[in-house]
């Protein structure tokens, strides 16, 4: 048996990853076990987990594989110092984070209660991006494949375009500090008026509301693109000549601001945080979509016109933007398009332990990403003694009682938890940690967001449809099973979705499979009996905090919330006042 512990350490969304004999058999973020969101620090309860859930113990790892290299692009590092210097704060604060990736035996060896002489596991630090490479082609089901990945910035890089060809990979190209996709966006999203780590996901929702063609131009002066690349224009940013003001500790990564004055001329004043949104801000919010798309599709052809492969995969942050992805199909050569459920940086911990399996060790590929079911899963008992322990009262059903029953709740127009069988890895509930509603209310987005969610009244839902009725309701009928690429609703079928219908009448939706989740597809599919309509609005279990893992949990959230229904696996909790 070889077993390989794989570790996004010291950087935001930290996260583990377990593989023996080549199979993932744990993978997991810490925010869903400390309930801090976008967590930083090195994961230690998600370690001991990933151990735990596989019996054990850290003397039985062979590797530790961590996906920060602080070696990696050193000279460019190096010489972009000397020529641009570097604030005292800035330099301390890179060194003390490069330490503490170089070493991470004696954290982990802590999060376990051990001493570090028993971590006997040959530790390999993997460059950031080959990580995201490795996370997006080694788990895929393509033999071959173009591999883009793409971020603001990891060991120096924010871009690495790269072909996969069995169990190894060849890096094509990378793009280096100071010129980042993610960072344009990041940039503008603080602009208008969304600071928090993780908010750029609100501005891809934001964008269809404006006109992009009013901001495009200028858009262009900010991020041009070359034969094979981007460069940013620098003097409307400030990371190149100040660094990035970046917090690394055991909470919630922050950024400070990385616009400069150049910026705000271009734009205008910077919208207050939860300030009012004017057309202005909603066409440079759709100018920013478009310039991302217009670059992200440019690598895209890049890469196609190096390979001439029919298939690609995608990995780093900016490829969580679905609009882009959604796009490549329809645009591009590219037959066949895959992105792993963890694309941003959490998933970098798979990537870093296939990257020792594949690469290092020269395994041959046996396994497919084919579901994010990677996390915790409780018992029935445990479910009970959940409710038991809260004071709720519950009634316990079998299978064949249970999905049409919650679906006729779901019909009736009540907000149900729907919590089951094991966490799903990656920013996206997908069915086992999922609020779900009937997508035919027009008010059911007005009546999550009062209720539970209380998010920005722009941002849309996501709809879950069974996999084989996909091309009867959206434009493309490719399979999407995380959530990330967005469709065209067909014109005949938007009066009919209205609550998961953008304003552009498109979705972000996912596919369902039976043979993946036959629990979720079950309930989809007696909604639709029910209805006609094979779809339901899905968001995640969470009221602005980190999905929900246990089943207390979702207690919790159900009561501090106003939700009609809990079902926790087969117990069905019904509020008594609605």
């Amino acid at each position: 048996m070889t077993a390989i512990l794989g570790l996004n350490a010291y950087h935001g969304d930290a996260a583990a990853a377990l593989l023996i004999d080549g199979g993932l058999v744990a993978a997991a973020e810490e925010e869903r076990f400390n309930r801090v969101k976008h967590c930083a620090g090195f994961p230690e309860l998600a370690a001991a987990w990933c151990l735990a859930d596989a019996g054990l113990t850290v003397g039985d790892l062979d590797h530790v594989a961590v996906s920060r290299d602080p070696k990696a692009n050193l000279g460019r590092k190096l010489l972009r110092t000397i020529r641009h210097g570097a604030s005292a704060r800035y330099l301390k604060a890179r060194l003390e984070n490069a330490a503490k990736v170089r070493d991470v035996r004696a954290a982990l060896a802590s999060a376990v209660g051990v001493g570090p002489d028993e971590v006997r596991a040959a530790v390999h630090n993997v460059e950031h991006h080959q990580a995201h490479v490795a996370s997006a082609f080694f788990v895929s089901p393509f033999e071959e494949a173009a591999v883009l990945s793409v971020d603001g910035f990891g060991d120096f890089a924010s871009t690495m375009l790269a072909v996969g060809r069995g169990n190894r990979f060849e890096v094509l190209d990378r793009v280096l500090f100071p010129h980042s996709l993610g960072i344009f966006y990041t940039a503008l999203t603080q602009w208008l008026g969304f600071p928090k780590y993780g908010d750029e996901g609100k501005v891809m929702g934001l964008a269809p509301y404006g006109d992009p063609e009013r901001h495009l131009d200028r858009m262009r002066d900010l991020v041009r693109l070359n034969g094979s690349a981007f460069e940013l224009g620098l003097d409307y940013f400030t990371h190149d000549k100040e660094g990035v003001d970046m917090t690394w500790d055991e909470q919630t990564p922050s950024i400070g601001r990385i616009y400069s004055d150049r910026l705000v001329e271009a734009f205008g004043p910077a919208r207050e945080p939860r300030g009012e949104l004017t057309e202005r801000q909603e066409d440079v919010a759709a100018a920013l979509q478009a310039m991302l798309e217009e670059a992200y599709l440019h690598l895209v052809s890049e890469l196609w016109e190096r390979t001439h492969v029919p298939d690609i995969c995608l990995a780093g942050g900016v490829a969580l933007n679905a609009v882009a992805n959604g796009r490549i199909r329809p645009e591009t050569p590219f037959d066949g398009v895959y992105v792993q459920p963890a694309a941003g940086d959490s998933g970098t911990a798979v990537g870093s332990a296939y990257w020792v399996w594949n690469l290092e060790l020269g395994r041959p590929r046996s396994f497919v990403m084919e579901h994010a079911y990677t996390g915790p899963g409780y018992s029935d008992d445990e479910c009970a003694a959940a409710l038991a322990s809260a004071g709720l009262g519950s009634e316990r059903l079998e299978d064949d009682a249970l999905f049409p029953t919650v679906a006729e709740r779901i019909a009736a127009g009540d907000v149900v938890g729907w919590f089951q069988g094991r966490m799903e890895f990656g920013p996206r509930a997908l069915g086992n940690r999922s609020i779900v509603v009937d997508p035919r209310r027009p008010d059911m987005k007005d009546v999550l967001n009062a209720r539970i969610k209380h998010r920005e009244p722009f941002r849309p839902f996501a709809p879950s449809i069974l996999a084989e009725a996909t091309g009867e309701w959206f434009e493309q009928d490719y399979g999407s099973p995380f959530m990330v690429l967005v469709y065209k609703t067909r014109p005949e079928k938007r009066a009919e979705i209205p609550a998961v219908n953008h304003v552009d009448d498109t979705g972000r939706l996912q596919t369902v499979e039976e043979r993946v989740n036959p629990r979720y597809h079950r309930l989809i599919g007696e909604f639709g009996k029910l209805t006609g309509v094979p779809v339901v609005l899905n968001t995640s279990f969470n009221e602005n905090e980190p999905i929900v893992m246990t089943p207390e949990h979702a207690v919790e959230t159900f009561q501090k919330t106003t939700m009609d229904v809990l079902v926790l696996g087969n117990h069905v909790v019904r509020r008594p006042d609605r």
